[in-house]
Order: C-alpha cells, then sequence, then structure tokens
C-alpha cells in the first residue's frame, strides 16, 4: 500500500533513502532549507522553509497531510512531533526518538543516568566561563560539541587552556537551531571508532549490521569500511547497549549507533535515530540490502528476513575546496576504470570548503584485506576534483 511519506531534510541520505522508497512504490514530500537539495531531485514534491519555524512545519504538515514523518536532521523543532502523533502521523523512529536524539543532552542523560551505559565523563556549559570550569572538570585534553549539530560541525578539541575561547566560538558558529549550550566530553583513549547499523521492526527482532569503522576529521568522517575489526565480546556489549538505548526510545527505523573501541571496553558515543554517513559503505553490495533499503523496510512495517554479508567495503568522501555553485567534476572516469569500484556524486547545487560532494565506493568478496579496499577507496577519491563553474 502506498504511503504519503514526508521527508524532513534532503541531504545525500535522504536522496539514497527516497531511492529506496521508491522502488517500494512509495509518495515522497522532500523538504529542505534550500531548493534543489538532493532529496528533493529524486521526490515527488518539494517544499522548502526553515524546519526550525514551528508555524511553518504545522503549515506544510497540514497541507500534504502525510502518513509518515522522516526527520532527517538535527535542525528541527521536533517538540511539534508529539502533536503530529496525537494526529495519528508515524514518526520515525517515534517523536520520543526523534526529540531526544537531536540534542545531544537527552541522548547522553538517557544513556549515561537512565540506561547506565558506559560513556565519557560529560559536562554541559551554556557559556564561556561554564566553558573553561567544565574544561577544569573532565580534564584537558577535551571534546566540545553544540547539543544540537551534525556531520561535525562546531565540534573541537581542547589540548590546551588557551583552545577554550576558540572552541566556545566555534561551537556557536557550528550549532544548528537556537542552542547556545555545549557538552563537553573527556577525550578517550580510543583504539577504534565504530559505528554499529541497529534496526528495529514494527513486527520483528531488532537486527544488527555487522560493525563499520570510520576515521574523522573536523568532526566529520572521511572514510568508512565494513566489517570493522572487533573482539567478539566487545560487540555482545555494543549490541546490548545498542539494544537497551533504541528499546528505551522506541518504534521502527534504521540507528547509527557509535562506539569507543578502548583498551578497558566499548564506549557509547553518540546515536542518530537514522541511516548514518558512515553507513554509505553499505551502497557499495557489503550486504543484502543497504542501510537505506532497511530503513525503508523498518518505517513501512514490511518484513526483513535477515541482514547478510555478501562483500567487504570501503567507502571515501569527495569534498569541495572552494565556494561557488554548479560544481563540475573531474576524475570519475579514472575511478570507474577500476575494478571493483562505484561513486556517488551527491547533485549538491552548490560547494564550499570540506562540503561532502560525493563518496567513492570499493569492494572485493568477503575475507579480503579490508585494510586494502580502505586504502584503494581514499587513494581514488583523491583523484576526483570539484570545481565550481559559478
Amino acid at each position: 500500500m502506498q504511503k504519503k511519506i514526508m521527508l524532513l531534510g534532503s541531504g545525500e541520505l535522504g536522496k539514497e533513502f527516497v531511492i529506496s522508497l521508491q522502488r517500494l512504490g512509495q509518495y515522497v514530500i522532500a523538504v529542505d532549507a534550500y531548493n534543489d537539495a538532493p532529496a528533493q531531485q529524486v521526490a515527488q514534491e518539494r517544499e522548502v522553509i526553515n524546519m526550525l519555524d514551528g508555524e511553518a512545519l504545522d503549515r506544510i504538515v497540514a497541507k500534504h497531510q502525510p502518513d509518515i514523518i522522516v526527520p532527517e536532521i538535527e535542525a528541527i523543532r521536533t517538540e511539534r512531533f508529539y502533536d503530529y502523533e496525537k494526529q495519528g502521523i508515524q514518526v520515525v523512529p517515534s517523536a520520543k526518538a526523534a526529540n531526544f536524539t537531536m540534542n545531544r543532552k537527552a541522548i547522553r542523560d538517557l544513556a549515561a543516568k537512565e540506561l547506565g551505559l558506559r560513556t565519557a565523563n560529560y559536562r554541559y556549559a551554556s557559556n564561556l566561563e561554564a566553558l573553561r570550569a567544565a574544561t577544569e572538570a573532565v580534564g584537558i585534553p577535551c571534546v566540545v560539541k553544540p547539543l544540537m549539530s551534525s556531520s561535525g560541525k562546531g565540534q573541537s578539541v581542547i589540548k590546551t587552556a588557551a583552545d577554550v575561547d576558540t572552541a566556545w566560538h566555534y561551537a556557536q558558529h557550528g550549532q544548528r537551531g537556537d542552542q547556545t549550550e555545549v557538552i563537553v566530553e573527556a577525550f578517550v583513549k580510543f583504539t577504534a571508532e565504530i559505528t554499529l547499523l541497529t534496526v528495529t521492526q514494527q513486527h520483528g527482532p531488532t537486527l544488527y549490521c555487522l560493525p563499520i569503522g570510520h576515521r574523522q576529521e573536523r568532526g566529520d568522517y572521511q572514510e568508512s569500511w565494513q566489517p570493522a575489526a572487533i573482539a567478539p565480546d566487545h560487540l555482545l556489549v555494543a549490541q546490548d547497549m545498542a539494544a537497551k538505548v533504541t528499546q528505551a526510545l522506541g518504534g521502527a527505523g534504521i540507528w547509527g549507533v557509535e562506539f569507543f573501541l578502548t583498551e578497558e571496553g566499548v564506549y557509547f558515543s553518540e546515536l542518530s535515530p537514522r541511516p548514518h554517513d558512515t553507513g554509505m559503505v553499505t551502497l557499495a553490495g557489503t550486504q543484502n540490502l543497504s542501510e537505506f533499503d532497511l530503513h525503508a523496510r523498518a518505517v513501512l512495517g514490511l518484513p526483513i528476513a535477515e541482514i547478510t554479508h555478501e562483500r567487504n567495503g570501503a567507502s571515501a568522501v569527495i569534498l569541495a575546496d572552494q565556494e561557488g555553485s554548479h560544481p563540475v567534476f573531474t576524475g570519475v572516469e579514472k575511478v570507474l576504470m577500476q575494478p571493483k569500484t562505484d561513486i556517488r556524486l551527491f547533485g549538491k547545487p552548490t560547494t564550499r570548503p570540506y562540503r561532502r560532494m560525493g563518496v567513492v565506493l570499493t569492494y572485493d568478496r568477503p575475507g579480503t584485506n579490508v585494510e586494502e579496499i580502505k586504502q584503494r577507496a581514499i587513494a581514488l577519491a583523491k583523484e576526483v576534483k570539484v570545481k565550481p563553474s559559478h
């Protein structure tokens, strides 16, 4: 049965999700703050609004009367979701989940205080003086993040006391919405970071994808690979933590649950109630169903018989290095000449330094060296250059 689905946020992850929905015969209205965002290019309808304007949000929901609302970004008046659920609209994964996870404070307190999950020592700060005090409390080095942001925007590492002012101003510049408060986390000496894609279903058990390794710069992922190496007992701990936090939040969909792996064990880091950027590696055919296909099935209440490991794979981002519009790509042919390689160009109409414009995908059969597959992705991504034509 066809559903009318409203997607709030229409970037590259939303685009792949819409394609998965279209393959299942669904009708999508893609919403973003600017026109011709990637997901709008493949949806049946589009709306351009500021999603932090609650009245504007109410207006388009009343106009389109969607069956399902799927938030894909943080900068949304998520408190409105409770009203939409009362109206009979399905919010993905749930109004509670969307409201909690769009704000790092709510999700961290739920994980650490209510559920007792192991996390880094942390404090909050709502002004520069409070940030200084929080930094002293958790110790240096530490990480500062806006409570509401995405893709690492506004995130920085304080290495000396002299970095505090810069970190505060950078966080304010990078935050989304009207939240000025930041979270300050003790620096965890981790050996690796993983994303555990976790699928909660309307009518089935919680499922887990193989763990995905990733590396970050400026708080944003640069490459990811699947499967990531993890001790079997640590994987069980991570799955248990993911099950607890997703069950507490409720609803159906895919969740990107991030963990630090350390010599002392597994630490819960963050979670997103939607497809995760590091999970773009699943577009390399590493699984029988990509994270976007899994999300679509879970959201629609369709069965997922199993998640199987089909290939080892990696993804590496293609970044812009200057501001402009109408981007032109060179080097794509070099990438596609290589075997066991693919590429996704997102169709973003404008560029800016470090903006993610595409991703290179590499893969090989299970059992092959994941590090070699990853290095191939990194090398090929460097071959692709992005230049604005205007």
